[in-house]
């Protein structure tokens, strides 16, 4: 096996949806298109796939028709160093979407992405059961995620 590639279907506009999330994000670019032929479920010469990289993990983007829709179960997690990472990427990312809580945001074309702080992990699995109870709790209580807040509960402050 070589790899395991990220792929989104969308019902159209997945050129639009690659060209907002490679400007989001650093260390991203198109590598590659394809477009639609005669005789295709899809409009002769329209954009078919998009192959793309963002931070470095490799995605594929088709447009597929309306039978295709994103959910809930599946999202993309984003791992932020600083609460400015996570504040401009919510921001970004909620520009004609929704927000959820725990850091959850489905964007304009209803791909659902999870912006956590990077410490999350440390202290989710680290050695305080506890703490990491507090800081679930923490984030429960949370729409877009404070970092701050998250290393109060951390301490049990």
């Amino acid at each position: 096996m070589r790899e395991i590639v990220t792929h989104l279907t969308f019902d159209k506009g997945a050129e639009e949806a690659v060209d907002f999330y490679t400007s989001i994000f650093p260390d991203s670019r198109i590598t590659g298109m394809t477009h639609f032929r005669a005789n295709e479920p899809g409009p002769e010469g329209a954009v078919r796939t998009i192959r793309f990289e963002m931070l470095g993990q490799k995605f594929l983007a088709v447009n597929g028709g309306p039978e295709f829709s994103f959910t809930q179960g599946v999202s993309l997690l984003v791992r932020c160093d600083t609460q400015r990472e996570i504040d401009e990427l919510w921001d970004r990312l909620s520009e004609g979407g929704e927000t959820e809580v725990c850091g959850w945001v489905i964007d304009r074309y209803g791909l659902s992405w999870q912006l956590e702080p990077a410490v999350v992990e440390e202290y989710m699995y680290g050695p305080d059961p506890e703490a990491a109870q507090r800081v679930v709790e923490a984030i429960y209580g949370m729409t877009k995620i404070d970092i701050a807040g998250v290393e109060r509960a951390y301490k049990g402050e």
